[in-house]
C-alpha cells in the first residue's frame, strides 16, 4: 500500500462548551429550530468540508444555559485536538463558546462515560428588576424565600430514589430512578442558589423540582407534603415548572478528563450583591 493510500487515523475530540440557552431551542438538533448541537456541527463542517455528528453529555431544554457542557466528535483531519477550541471560537456566534478541547480515548463517550451532572438554579429576589441579571435568573420577589426550609426539603432527596413525580411527559427513558449525590440551597445577598448533582436527570426534572421547592420556601407547602409527593409519585400534584432561564448545566464529571479543572469546574460566575434597603 502506498503512502497516499494509508488510512487516516481517527481521533476523538472532547469539547467543553458554554452557551446562552435563551438564544436556543435546546441542545439537541431539531427541524426548523436553532439548537446548540446544530450550530456547532455546522461550524465543524465548515472547517472539515464534511458533515460531522457531535454527542453531548446532556440534552438541555430550550432556554437552559450551560457553563460547561461536554461533547465529543470524531475527526480524521490533521488538526491537533487542542487546537479545535480556538478554531471554532473564531467561527461560532457570540452566544456559544468552546472553553477547551482535547483528545480522549476512542471508547470515551461524552454521555455514557459521565459519572454525574451538576445543575445550578438562580433566583433573584430583590424587588427592583435588573437587565443584566434577567437572562440568567428567575426574578422571584413575590414572597420571601426561606432557604433553611428549602434545604430541609432537599435533604431526603439525597440517595437513589424513584423520582417520577419530577418527570415531564415525552421522555423516552424506561425508568425514573435517579441517584442524587448532592443538593444544596443557599443565599448570597439578593440571590438564592440551588445546586443539585446526580448520576443523571429526568426530562424536566430540575425545573419541576424547583417549582415545588419555591412553594416550600414561601410557606405555601410544608416540607412533609413536598416529601410525600415525590416519595409516593404523586405526579398530578406537581403542576408548575420553574422558568428555564434560571437553570444552568454547571459541569459534568468523569473518571479521567484531560482538560484542567479551571476550564470546566466552576465557570458560571455567582451573582452577588446586597438587597437595596429603603
Amino acid at each position: 500500500m502506498s503512502r497516499m493510500e494509508l488510512p487516516k487515523k481517527k481521533k476523538r475530540v472532547a469539547l467543553v462548551i458554554q452557551y446562552q440557552g435563551n438564544r436556543f431551542h435546546g441542545w439537541q438538533r431539531q427541524p426548523l429550530q436553532r439548537t446548540v448541537q446544530e450550530e456547532i456541527e455546522k461550524t465543524i463542517a465548515q472547517v472539515l468540508g464534511d458533515e460531522v455528528v457531535i454527542h453531548g453529555a446532556g440534552r438541555t431544554d430550550a432556554g437552559v444555559h450551560a457553563a460547561a457542557q461536554v461533547a465529543h466528535f470524531d475527526d480524521i483531519s490533521p488538526i491537533p485536538p487542542r487546537k479545535w477550541a480556538d478554531i471554532l471560537n473564531h467561527r461560532l456566534p457570540e452566544d456559544v463558546l468552546i472553553r477547551g478541547s482535547a483528545e480522549v480515548p476512542e471508547k470515551w463517550h461524552a454521555r455514557f462515560s459521565a459519572l454525574w451532572r451538576r445543575y445550578r438554579y438562580t433566583f433573584y429576589t430583590d424587588k427592583c428588576p435588573n437587565l443584566f441579571i434577567k437572562p440568567f435568573s428567575w426574578h422571584y420577589y413575590y414572597d420571601p424565600l426561606d432557604v433553611e426550609l428549602m434545604q430541609e426539603a432537599l435533604n431526603p432527596l439525597w440517595g437513589r430514589h424513584h423520582l417520577a413525580a419530577f418527570r415531564r411527559a415525552g421522555s423516552h427513558r424506561d425508568h425514573s430512578w435517579v441517584e442524587v449525590q448532592e443538593a444544596h440551597c443557599y443565599r448570597q445577598g439578593a440571590f438564592v442558589h440551588l445546586e443539585i448533582q446526580a448520576n443523571g436527570f429526568l426530562y424536566g426534572m430540575v425545573r419541576l423540582l424547583v417549582g415545588m421547592l419555591v412553594e416550600v420556601g414561601s410557606g405555601k407547602r410544608s416540607v412533609a407534603n413536598f416529601t410525600d409527593i415525590w416519595q409516593n409519585q404523586r405526579r398530578e400534584q406537581v403542576k408548575y415548572s420553574a422558568p428555564a432561564k434560571g437553570l444552568c448545566l454547571l459541569r459534568v464529571g468523569y473518571e479521567d478528563f484531560p482538560l484542567s479543572s479551571p476550564i470546566w469546574f466552576d465557570t458560571q460566575p455567582l451573582f452577588w450583591f446586597r438587597e437595596q434597603r429603603a
